[in-house]
């Protein structure tokens, strides 16, 4: 229904109003498409907040999308600074664990809206939130403010980070 509704509604060009458009039509698109409404930056900022599951985890479409995003904000390594994760959005659901271990805490609030993970990311996350290198700091001196923070990442804890968390 999505690339139908994309085929329809860019039938005359790009319209000025994309971003009025519920942001899920953004993933038919490619970043050129856009480029007449806005930035790449601007793109992917908005695909971040799109529901990435309505297209396939594995998907050619969905690798595409991240390989372009990385392309798009200059990442050529595997560390993500905080303000290229805001941008990415829930395409960091997409990283791997490389990533997640290279950029610290600077993907767990994004990584908390994943609606799934996979078993290298929760071991790269498990690994991250240990470390207490991160804005959120160590396990031990968290708050219910930070557990409502990272609440998505929860189920991902093991009992050595649950054990630490104050009561």
């Amino acid at each position: 229904q999505l690339s139908c509704l994309v085929k329809l509604v860019t039938l005359r060009g790009i319209p000025k109003d994309l971003d009025s458009y519920p942001k899920e039509l953004l993933l038919y698109l490619s970043p050129s498409d856009y480029a007449a409404a806005g930035s790449c930056r601007q793109y992917f900022a908005s695909v971040g907040k799109a529901n990435l599951d309505v297209l396939r985890r594995e998907s050619s479409q969905r690798k595409q999308l991240l390989s372009e995003a990385l392309a798009c904000l200059k990442i050529a390594s595997t560390q993500v600074n905080k303000e290229n994760a805001e941008i990415l959005g829930r395409l960091v659901c997409d990283l791997g664990g490389e990533y997640i271990r290279s950029s610290g805490g600077n993907l767990l609030k994004q990584l908390s809206q994943c609606d799934s993970l996979l078993p290298d990311q929760e071991e790269a996350i498990r690994s991250v939130i240990s470390s207490g290198n991160t804005t959120f700091g160590a396990p031990a001196a968290w708050s219910a403010f930070t557990l409502s923070e990272l609440s998505g990442l929860i189920p991902v804890f093991d009992d050595s980070i649950l054990q630490k968390i104050p009561k």
